[in-house]
């Protein structure tokens, strides 16, 4: 697991530039940082010479820490780079069988596998052979091609500008940034919107206007010599034959078990939920009793699981620690939150995710979490409200809401009226409505009601489709997201075994009835019968949610005053400096329902304000 950067064209880029892009990368790889560069004609070039391409690279050592393992790396004929970031699962029979085919290993790395897979097979025959969550670059000078990849839920981030001087690329938009030219550093203002929309920037959106996010299961092909940059999609959620209950979990299994291989200390994050219960389940059944589980706790507050957590570890024979949240957050804590969130983004939830992993790499290097469980089957009470409409389909009213600093009422329910069923889904789920978004825009039209990207698979069936736009947007790009910039930005790496695609293929192909229950996700009650006197499945789900009303009134409180100048300062005017105030006012007046919309226009200002300084940089 690591932080990846890198550039190709014909701009020379001064050593500072190349520097402070790795430097943004330093937190995802702490065990070390290297990069190569090359000179116009492909020549390596030293550290402290322009450079018109370079890959990056911060290492965080999990498999084979030893330096023969380091990245970026290369073949034997120094023709061929790669540059990742990620881990690969179960790639042992297909190194052997490359091996008597005369590939050479000398490493025990999966970094080395993905080269020696790419030398034999070439993109197209590798990608169907990597299992779990990849980020990578690959420069092949015989062909004159940079490929970049993202693996198939979107785990690892990976974003990227390309203009008509070059193609650069990074883990975060942070480690991009400075290969922009100071003109080409324009913030986007349907991101801004988008970001109000859903707390978070859709793919293929980032807060700049030059850069992209590429999305998950996707892939990149850079031509060297014309500049010209193709995208297309390599994976699809689909079936991949006949199966049943018994297969698919038993596939399962094997997707925790092989996310139990690590150079490293290994342990669980483990709530009160069925999801990480689910996985710890599977682990203990395999013989791993010595893995640690640990567990966000928030004393005496209704959200807390700690001790919901502690019962599940003990029924399973797994230690466990429960790990306090402050009941506080400090405001040099939560700009440094906001700086590893990297752009805007605004999941309540990101705040003890970050505290957990700053106190769980105290002690392990990697954990495995219960991400995903409910966006594959349908967990969410959001999905069980929406699909109660899908008779509509796409019939829509002419109308339209107004502008509303209520997240309710008229105004909302014209906003539904308007759009079609699956359109409407975006709603569920939102920071501000579209009333509300009007509201702090002065009431100026909106330019989208949302900014969902289409996804990839095309089903007909009402749950199918929301989970088809869950694995196109929230699913990579919030939790996910979320999960991977919370721990990298603490040197920790986590896995997500209920996102393994083998598993997920197999799951696709079951009834519906069997794989969407009430309650649900009661199919993963026979991977964890150890666990049924508990009745998991019978409990009310909890989020995992700070104090946030704490925070506000306490320690973010200062952030308010003065928060509707800066932000329309920030923003170019987009949003209304008197507007944003009484969002304030009210919410202070104890309208606590607009506590995490307040915290999303505090989250924005301290981004934006971050991004400004950085974007005025000069390398």
């Amino acid at each position: 697991m690591c932080g990846i950067a890198g550039f190709v064209g014909r701009r020379a880029i001064a050593p500072a530039t190349r520097l402070a892009m790795l430097d943004a990368l330093r937190q995802r790889g702490p065990d070390g940082q290297q990069m190569r560069a090359w000179d116009a004609v492909g020549q390596l070039v030293s550290d402290h010479a322009s450079a018109q391409a370079a890959l990056l690279h911060a290492r965080l050592a999990i498999i084979d820490p030893r330096p023969i393992a380091d990245q970026p790396m290369a073949n034997e004929v120094g023709d061929i780079w790669l540059c990742y970031n990620g881990e690969v699962y179960g790639w042992a029979d297909d190194a052997a069988k490359l091996a008597a085919q005369g590939a050479v290993f000398h490493s025990r790395s999966d970094t080395e596998f993905i080269l020696r897979g790419y030398e034999a097979w070439g993109i197209d025959g590798l990608l169907p052979r990597l299992r779990g969550m990849f980020a990578f670059a690959l420069l092949d000078r015989r062909i004159g091609k940079l490929f970049l990849v993202r693996d198939r839920m979107g785990e690892k981030p990976l974003v990227y500008a390309h203009r008509p001087d070059g193609l650069a690329f990074g883990s975060t938009v942070r480690a991009v940034l400075p290969w922009l030219p100071q003109d080409a550093r324009d913030f986007d203002a349907d991101a801004i919107d988008a970001y109000l929309a859903h707390r978070y920037i859709p793919a293929p959106r980032t807060i700049f206007t030059a850069m992209q996010r590429l999305e998950n299961g996707h892939l990149l092909s850079y031509d060297l010599a014309s500049g010209t940059l193709e995208k297309r999609c390599y994976w699809r959620p689909q079936a991949s034959g006949p199966s049943t209950v018994d297969e698919a979990l038993s596939e399962l299994a094997r997707a925790v078990e092989l996310r139990t291989v690590a150079d490293r200390p290994l342990g669980v994050f483990l709530s009160g939920g069925i999801d990480s219960s689910c996985v710890s389940s599977l682990l203990a059944a395999g013989g791993h009793n010595e893995l640690r589980t640990f567990t966000a706790a928030f004393p005496g507050t209704p959200f807390d699981e700690s001790a919901d957590a502690a019962e599940i570890a003990a029924t399973l024979g797994l230690r466990n620690q429960p790990l306090p949240v402050p009941a506080d957050l400090d405001d040099a804590t939560f700009t440094r939150i906001v700086a590893d969130l990297d752009e805007p983004f605004a999941d309540p939830s990101s705040f003890p995710t970050w505290l957990l992993a700053r106190e769980t790499v105290k002690q392990v290097t990697v954990v495995l979490g219960g991400d995903g469980g409910d966006e594959v089957l349908a967990g969410y009470k959001r999905h069980t409200k929406h699909r109660k409409g899908a008779w509509r389909g796409a019939l829509r009213l002419p109308v339209q809401g107004g502008a509303s600093l209520l997240p309710k009422g008229w105004a909302k329910i014209a906003d539904e009226a308007g759009m079609g069923w699956l359109d409407a889904y975006s709603l569920r789920f939102s920071g501000l409505t579209p009333a509300q978004r009007r509201y702090v825009r002065a009431g100026r039209p909106l330019p989208r009601l949302h900014y969902w990207r289409t996804s990839d698979s095309q089903e007909s069936v009402p749950t199918r489709q929301m989970l088809a736009v869950d694995f196109a947007n929230a699913l990579p790009e919030y939790i996910l997201r979320k999960g991977d910039l919370c721990t990298m930005a603490n040197g920790l790496e986590l896995r997500a075994p209920l996102l393994d695609h083998v598993w997920l293929e197999k799951l696709f192909a079951l009834p519906d009835a069997q794989r969407f229950t009430r309650p649900a996700k009661q199919l993963l009650a026979q991977a964890m019968p150890q666990l049924a006197p508990l009745q998991l499945f019978q409990r009310k789900k909890r989020g995992f949610n700070p104090p946030l009303q704490t925070w506000l009134r306490d320690s973010l409180a200062p952030r308010c005053a003065g928060l509707g100048l800066r932000l329309a300062a920030l923003t170019d005017q987009q949003l209304d400096a008197a507007r944003i105030d009484a969002l304030v006012q009210r919410y202070q007046a104890g309208s606590e329902a607009l506590a995490e919309q307040l915290l999303l226009l505090l989250i924005l200002d301290e981004s934006l304000a971050q991004l400004s300084g950085l974007r005025g940089s000069v390398v």
